[in-house]
């Protein structure tokens, strides 16, 4: 049974999707959500699914080892990020190459970096006239949306389009994409 650790900073829509889509499998299982917000929603959705949730601290995070003596203990197979936000330490990554992976909301490498997340990536996209927008699913690395791609989705912008239609047509991609790309990476 392969091990899954979602990391998520807000309402959790993707965490639970995955937890959903992986409940009852035979190959895979969500072990654990991890969250830098004490009043994240997710904590909420992995209470009612019977999840493990723990929220933490930068200092746990990035200036001490106790996150990534969590990960070390749980073991995971793939460690997911959906709607985390803050940037994944090097010596977290260095113990787990190639398995930690994030979902963008964005076609990457447009609209990434530093403060590029959710509503203002769909703002620059309609700001700057995009014609069309997805989701990138990329490996993580020591830089914000650098990794390599593993997966892009692609979704038309109508002129008539604001931010909040691109945020539910980009919705509409990570739920349907995202637990099977996983699914894929695990089983390779």
């Amino acid at each position: 049974m392969k091990r899954i650790v979602i990391f998520a900073s807000g309402s959790g829509s993707n965490a639970e999707n995955l937890i959903k889509f992986f409940h009852n499998r035979e190959n895979a299982s969500v072990i654990q959500v991890l969250t830098n917000n004490p009043h994240a929603k997710v904590l909420d959705r992995c209470k009612k699914l019977n999840v493990s949730a723990l929220s933490f601290n930068r200092m746990a995070f990035s200036k001490s080892k106790d996150v990534l003596n969590i990960l070390k203990a749980t073991q995971p197979d793939i460690i997911v990020l959906a709607g985390f936000l803050w940037k994944f330490p090097e010596f977290i990554l260095k113990h787990f190459p190639n398995k930690v992976v994030n979902i963008h909301p964005a076609l990457l490498p447009n609209y990434g970096g530093k403060g590029m997340y959710g509503m203002n990536v769909h703002r620059a996209v309609v700001e700057n006239k995009e014609t069309e927008t997805g989701i990138t699913i990329h490996y993580v690395n020591e830089n914000y949306d650098e990794g390599a791609i593993i997966f892009q989705a692609k979704c038309n912008v109508l002129p008539t389009n604001s931010a909040e239609d691109i945020a539910e047509k980009i919705h509409l991609l990570e739920m349907e994409h995202f637990p099977k790309i996983v699914d894929q990476l695990i089983n390779e």
